[in-house]
């Protein structure tokens, strides 16, 4: 294989911990953890919106937090008003390089979990592969968004009706 062709691959990190760490970790985002996609409205954007990725875990002891930080070579801990600590990771090639493989290798058991990582795997891909920058792209990301997290609870700043039908928003996105 030549030099070029190595260049041209994607960096594959592998997030490197013990076996039993590993599991430890994907239990413990099984019960405390959660995969968002929010927005936010960026006047100086084309499309008026910027789409956020976040994979959190808040909690009121840090020491857990600062090992998932420490393995995962990524995302920062911040402290919440209410005095929670949380560590969050919101950048797209973190995510889909670090985050995405250590939780394929180290899946979930709760049914929606598992559910919610799917769809959060598919947004993580098109932003990404930039595609949320288009039209359809933006669109894919926005149904997703609809999906995720659904239940008692959740509450939704933005819906997809406040971006596709929003005057502000130089483009329209076709439902």
């Amino acid at each position: 294989m030549n030099r070029d062709n190595q260049q041209e691959r994607p960096k594959q990190f592998r997030v490197s911990v013990p076996e039993k760490i590993g599991w430890y970790f994907a239990g413990f985002v099984d019960g405390e953890g959660s995969f968002n996609i929010s927005l936010r409205y960026k006047q100086d954007y084309k499309q008026k919106w910027q789409p956020v990725l976040s994979f959190n875990v808040s909690q009121r002891d840090i020491t857990i937090l600062i090992l998932m930080k420490r393995h995962f070579k990524c995302g920062i801990i911040k402290r919440r008003k209410d005095g929670l600590y949380s560590y969050d990771v919101t950048n797209p090639t973190a995510l889909q390089e670090r985050i995405i493989p250590f939780f394929n290798k180290y899946n979930f058991f709760s049914n929606n979990k598992k559910y919610n990582f799917s769809l959060f795997k598919r947004a993580v891909k098109i932003m990404y592969d930039k595609r949320h920058l288009t039209d359809e792209g933006l669109k894919e990301l926005l149904e997703i968004r609809e999906k995720i997290n659904k239940g008692k609870g959740r509450t939704r700043k933005y819906t997809i009706s406040d971006v596709l039908e929003s005057p502000e928003t130089t483009r329209q996105v076709p439902i």
